[in-house]
């Protein structure tokens, strides 16, 4: 069966040339006799499309002899070649439709459309595609899009793809003054009947191409998941080449070809190494760097002997884990401390992680939340992997467990660009200020970053002799008061934002040392 990708031969080439000088030369106005080189490239473009089809026909036919030799095998790929049939079909019959209408309105019903009498006639494509009520041309649009949104997902090479989709495009080029007409009307109003005759021939040509890409592709899956043999290597095929002292390190050492009535002949280190299924096994003592090494022998077809040296290297290493704290090397308490769990040669699904001290949860691939419970403690982590169908304890990690540290107050405002700046004191616009509801609290040091929520604060203004006013907030939210006092606040005045109280995560409220300075800009 064809299954090589063809490029586009030069013929193909020169034909699409030919139409793009001719399109150009009538849209110029260039004497009727320019007609006749429509024919030319009609006949060209039925000579390509009548040689794919036969091509496509091939195709269609190596499919059906294969479904009927191995219909499991094929089933899949004749029921999508069957679709791409059904679909290319329909379009190619609707050109064809549209190509015999337009040449009867030109000619009459005695036309013929490998033989037009009246090539230059301007109304009969537009009647036929663009009539009120009637025009096929939207029928035609809808047609091509569907097909190329559908074909285009059965190729699996993205320049194919690309080249399709082109060749399939209802885009009008950007670079004409179209007018304000839709791809039908700049297609089909006045184009003489020859051109348009032409333009639906390259469509079928185009929707012929199309098919025969998909079907060689589909053609090709067919002997994708069959083995073909060709030379005969000698592999080694180990569960892991990373080994836990006291484990086996396991191996599967066999010729590319296996034959379950002639089994290979295994030597390892000179010696012959007798084994049912080619399975390799040692108990791994000591850790270092190990090499597998042999050589396998074996029978083909002609009663030669061959012979295929073969090697492995594989590492056997100490019992350990790694536990690592994501954002810090401390824990702290009350908080979702993320944490990352692994052991080298052991699959994350293998290992069994436990806390003391606190709660630890699973939440992805070697992904784990921390919260311990007890500030000035320890939690101890535990890790164990499942190895050779016995659990092996891998480590104990302890961690210190603190409070978590004071968040700092500010005011958030908009940097202009949709992201979020924090002002912690210093000068500050009274725009800002005036668009400002509540105060902020977080810990945001670089490595942290963990929301707090202010449950009160009091700001503290100074009237002209001097003389403090305080004003208290019992929420994040300013008061209409302290509002007021933003308000009369002229440039150059300042005042403090004190006794900020905030509760953070671990559902401590406290009070945050200092105040915030703020002076009006």
């Amino acid at each position: 069966m064809p299954v090589k990708k063809r490029p586009v031969s030069p013929r193909q080439k020169m034909i699409n040339l030919m139409y793009v000088v001719l399109m150009a030369m009538l849209a110029l106005n260039v004497s009727s006799d320019v007609l006749n080189g429509f024919s030319l490239v009609e006949k060209s473009l039925q000579n390509t499309t009548s040689n794919a089809s036969q091509t496509n026909q091939g195709i269609y036919a190596d499919f059906e002899a294969q479904m009927e030799a191995n219909p499991k095998k094929v089933k899949e790929w004749y029921d999508k070649a069957q679709v791409v049939r059904r679909m290319s079909d329909s379009l190619f019959n609707l050109a064809e439709e549209l190509k015999v209408l337009i040449v009867r309105k030109s000619d009459g019903k005695d036309s013929d459309v490998n033989n037009i009498q009246n090539r230059e006639d301007l109304e009969a494509a537009t009647s036929v595609m663009l009539a009120p009520g009637t025009g096929r041309g939207k029928e035609l649009y809808n047609g091509i899009n569907n097909y190329r949104e559908r074909i285009v997902q059965m190729v699996t090479d993205s320049a194919q793809r690309r080249i399709i989709s082109s060749n399939l495009s209802t885009e009008i080029p950007t670079n004409i003054r179209t007018l304000g007409k839709n791809w039908q009307e700049y297609m089909f109003e006045s184009m003489p009947t020859a051109a348009a005759v032409t333009l639906l021939t390259k469509l079928q040509s185009d929707v012929r191409y199309a098919e025969g890409e998909v079907l060689h592709g589909l053609a090709s899956n067919i002997g994708v998941k069959d083995i073909r043999v060709n030379e005969l290597n000698a592999y080694v095929i180990p569960s892991s080449q990373t080994v836990v002292q006291g484990g086996k390190f396991s191996a599967q050492i066999l010729m590319a070809a296996v034959d379950t009535t002639n089994r290979p002949t295994i030597y390892i280190g000179g010696k012959e190494f007798k084994s049912d299924r080619g399975i390799y096994e040692t108990v791994c003592s000591r850790t270092g760097d190990f090499n597998l090494v042999g050589y396998i022998e074996m029978m083909n077809a002609q009663g030669e002997l061959v012979r295929r040296e073969f090697q492995q290297k594989y590492t056997v290493v100490a019992p350990s884990a790694t536990v690592s704290a994501d954002l810090m090397n401390v824990l702290y308490a009350g908080y979702d401390n993320p944490m990352s769990v692994s052991v080298p040669g052991v699959a994350t699904n293998q290992l069994q992680v436990s806390m003391s001290g606190g709660n630890l949860t699973p939440t992805g691939e070697g992904k784990y939340i921390a919260k311990p419970t007890q500030v000035g403690g320890e939690a101890v982590i535990t890790v164990a992997a499942k190895t050779e169908g016995h659990v092996q304890e891998m480590g104990k990690f302890t961690f210190r467990v603190r409070k978590l540290p004071d968040p700092s107050a500010f005011i958030a405002y908009s940097d202009g660009q949709g992201g979020e700046n924090r002002f912690k004191g210093g000068k500050l616009s009274k725009q800002i200020l005036m668009n400002t509801d509540a105060l902020g609290a977080a810990v945001d040091d670089g490595l942290l970053n963990i929301p707090f929520r202010v449950t009160g604060f009091e700001t503290v203004f100074y009237d002209n002799m001097g003389n403090a006013i305080p004003e208290v907030s019992a929420s994040a939210s300013f008061t209409a008061r302290q509002k007021t006092m933003f308000r009369s606040l002229s440039r150059g005045k300042r005042f403090f934002i004190t006794h900020i109280k905030a509760v953070g995560p671990d559902g401590v409220e406290r009070t945050l040392d200092g105040a915030m300075d703020v002076t009006v800009n």
